[in-house]
Order: C-alpha cells, then sequence, then structure tokens
C-alpha cells in the first residue's frame, strides 16, 4: 500500500511530541498491515512523553509511538498464512527471537533480544502499522475496538495478580493507574476473598471503588501499614500486586505482607530501591517476582478466558475516548492521574460512532 499518514511523532529528545505524516509503512513477507481502528495511551507512552530518565536511557528519536491498539488486516505478506485480510487483531508488543533458550522453553516474555513495538520499533499512533504475523492476536468481530486496544496491558495485570494461587486470598493493589485498576477487576473476578487498594489520587482511587475494590486506601490521608495489619487480623494480606514503582510504597508492602506471602512487582522505580532484605523478606519467606509483559501466549489466552466468561468488568476503565489530534489532551489527562484508559482514534468517523 502506497501513500501518506498522520502520526504522532516523538521528533526530537525532550519533553512532548507532535502530529505529523509519513509514508505508510511497506511490509515483509512474514508481516501484515494493519489499519488502527483504535490505540491507547499507556504509563510508557506517558515516560516517553514526559521524557523521564528510562526514556533518555532508552528512547531514540525520532520515530512513533504507541504500542496498545486494536486494528483490522488491510494487507499481508507473501508467507502469512494464519492471518488474513480483514482480521480484527491486537498484538502482543514484545517482538522475540523465537529462537533462544528463553523462547523455546516457554519464557519468551523474557527473551533478552526482545524489541518493544512502539518503544524500540514504529509504533501505533498512527493510521496504518507493521507488525510481524507471529505477534497478531485475532479477535472476534463485533466488539468495542477499545476493549480490544487495551488486552495488551489488561494481560500485565492477568501477569501480576494470577503469577501465583489469587483464589480466596487478600490482596493489596499498590498503584491503581490504568493497569492497577485493572488488577482490581482481574482480582475479583478470580474469586479473591479481599482487594484492597492504594492510590494517592482520589480520582483512580474511586475508580478502584467501582471495579470492586471492597478497602480503598490513600497513603497522603492514612498509614496504610496499620490499616491492612487492622483489616487481615494482624496477619498481613497473602499476596502485593505492586503497580505503583514509588519507593516508599514498595517498602511500605513488605511491612503489611503476610508472613509467606507473594510480592508480583509490574511497576518501575525511577531509581533504586532500599529494602530490609533480612528482615522484610529473608526471615518472612516471602517470593518477589519481578513480572515483565505477558507470559506468551499463555496470557493472552487468560485474558480472552476472563472476557468471555462476563466476570471481568472492563466498562469504567475506558474513561476517555479522544481524536487522534487531540493527543495532548489526553497525555495531560495521564499526567493530572485523573483517567482511566484514554482511548485515541485515528479515524474520527470511528470515534463518532461512540458518541452517537
Amino acid at each position: 500500500m502506497e501513500g501518506q499518514m498522520k502520526v504522532i511523532i516523538k521528533a526530537e529528545a525532550g519533553e512532548g511530541a507532535e502530529l505529523s505524516e509519513m509514508k505508510i509503512p511497506q511490509i515483509g513477507p512474514k508481516d501484515v498491515l494493519v489499519k488502527v481502528l483504535a490505540t491507547s495511551i499507556c504509563g510508557t507512552d506517558y515516560h516517553i512523553y514526559s521524557w523521564d530518565e528510562w526514556s533518555k536511557k532508552r528512547i531514540k528519536p525520532p520515530y512513533v509511538m504507541g504500542h496498545e491498539f486494536a486494528g483490522e488486516v488491510i494487507e499481508i505478506g507473501k508467507d502469512v498464512t494464519a492471518i488474513k485480510v480483514g482480521d480484527i487483531i491486537s498484538a502482543e508488543t514484545h517482538i522475540v527471537c523465537g529462537v533462544c533458550d528463553l523462547c523455546t522453553t516457554g519464557n519468551a516474555h523474557i527473551c533478552k533480544d526482545t524489541a518493544i513495538l512502539g518503544v524500540d520499533t514504529n509504533g501505533t499512533y498512527a493510521e496504518y502499522v507493521a507488525i510481524p504475523e507471529s505477534n497478531a492476536w485475532k479477535n472476534p468481530k463485533g466488539i468495542d475496538p477499545a476493549y480490544l486496544a487495551v488486552q495488551e496491558p489488561l494481560g500485565n495485570a492477568v501477569h501480576t495478580v494470577m503469577a501465583g494461587e489469587i483464589i480466596g486470598k487478600t490482596i493489596a493493589v499498590v498503584g491503581c493507574g490504568p493497569i492497577g485498576i485493572m488488577a482490581v477487576a482481574v482480582a475479583k473476578a478470580v474469586s479473591a476473598a479481599k482487594v484492597i487498594a492504594i492510590e494517592v489520587n482520589e480520582y483512580r482511587l474511586d475508580l478502584a471503588g467501582k471495579l470492586g475494590a471492597d478497602i480503598l486506601i490513600n497513603p497522603l490521608e492514612e498509614d496504610p501499614v496499620k490499616r491492612i495489619l487492622e483489616e487481615t487480623n494482624g496477619l498481613g494480606v497473602d499476596v502485593v500486586a505492586e503497580m505503583s514503582g514509588n519507593a516508599l510504597a514498595i517498602q511500605q508492602a513488605l511491612k503489611y505482607i503476610k508472613l509467606g506471602g507473594r510480592m508480583s512487582l509490574l511497576g518501575i522505580p525511577t531509581k533504586e530501591v532500599s529494602i530490609d532484605l533480612a528482615n522484610d523478606v529473608v526471615f518472612k519467606g516471602i517470593t518477589m517476582q519481578g513480572i515483565v509483559g505477558r507470559k506468551m501466549y499463555d496470557t493472552w489466552f487468560q485474558v480472552k478466558g476472563l472476557i468471555e466468561s462476563g466476570n471481568l468488568n472492563l466498562e469504567p476503565i475506558i474513561t476517555h475516548r479522544l481524536p487522534m489530534e487531540d493527543f495532548k489532551e489526553g497525555f495531560e489527562l495521564m499526567k493530572q492521574g485523573n483517567c482511566g484508559k484514554v482511548v485515541l482514534y485515528p479515524n474520527n468517523e470511528i470515534l463518532d460512532n461512540f458518541r452517537k
């Protein structure tokens, strides 16, 4: 396919991004070209937009941002076999080698040669995107593309919550940004006994409540260690889903986690975190797990099953729908924290259908 397309490009090192145009990408023999129907803003995208310390070390402008999306396949490479023109797909955004020891033993999500869509390659804040067929996840038709677009971050929440036993367990979700509120919904859907949401932003704390959190704690207003020990008869929580990356929040979580508990960490600290390894980890016998992306493709099937079960409430998660041209408004919402998932639409006609 030939022609130009509009894109949101990280043009140079520094804060911000700009609306621009570039050529529609050409595909290789094992790639598919996708018309983007909806693409959502991720916390990673905000890190890149605001140009934090992580971005300065990792990102190499100019390139097209974005990685969470759903779209329609409009062209396939000559060696593509499983995906057809007209399919509605989302994408596993970790592009891996497929041949290393990790990839061939079910651990492709931690492949050392991973490239990330919209981080290491041109992304989905565009009218069209090219991805490998092996990364395409085929969706049923007739579903709101916004919900299909958020399957990738939803997979992060599922991986974090379900990385160990969860049925009948008490869980603290620390940090209720978009993935955190998804983690609340997932924990409720898979029968956690009690879900405790911890968040400093009242808007997002309220969202966590709408998604089923049993206890809401703002650590700016009360001591989360004291409150959680009170709510758990002095024992602490079985599971901590750490989504904030905040050093103090991590240190506090190690105080209120139960002996023998599990801490699954998805949040990314911006600097080193000091912990009392002897007293808070070793002598408590806890398990600390680093969570990277989604298991390929175990987590995707878990996400699919949860959505099809009808037990997972996604509706409150999508709080804002904007034309792609209004991306700066979306990033401002992310900065303020006054949003769940912000979805951008390259095609205003698609967006208009949801405004009627």
